[in-house]
């Protein structure tokens, strides 16, 4: 990006994807996205970065961690759906799925136990 350039600033960023001020900030944090400083302070984006964070969020709400979305830097300017996944990105997704079908086992196990401590103490199912 070059200097002056107006660009996109991080609310206009944020309206464009659906993301807050503070998830852009960690995401520059965690060095998925990058901004330059206008002269004013303000936080200037590339325009691309609106791929890049749609990308970023749809990762995200697949289950993966920003961690894990690390992975998929090299393609997350373009469609991230349609690019062929790489060894280490299917790793990472299999062992992220692994984690939440543990999560999903351990709570139906705790539902399970407080649905029947309730049938229990009432004599009826919910």
């Amino acid at each position: 990006m070059t200097r002056g350039w107006g660009g996109v600033r991080i609310g206009e960023l944020a309206r464009a994807t659906g993301a807050t001020a503070r998830a852009l900030r960690h995401y520059e944090q965690a060095e998925l996205i990058s901004s330059e400083r206008a002269s004013n302070g303000y936080r200037v984006y590339d325009e691309r970065a609106v791929v890049r964070v749609l990308n970023i969020r749809c990762l995200l709400a697949a289950g993966l961690t920003l961690e894990d979305v690390r992975v998929f830097l090299p393609c997350l300017d373009g469609d991230v759906a349609a690019a062929p996944p790489s060894d280490k990105g299917l790793r990472v997704a299999l062992e992220r799925l692994a984690i939440i079908d543990e999560r999903i086992a351990t709570q139906t196990e705790v539902r399970d136990r407080l649905e029947a401590a309730l049938r229990e103490r009432t004599g009826r199912d919910r």
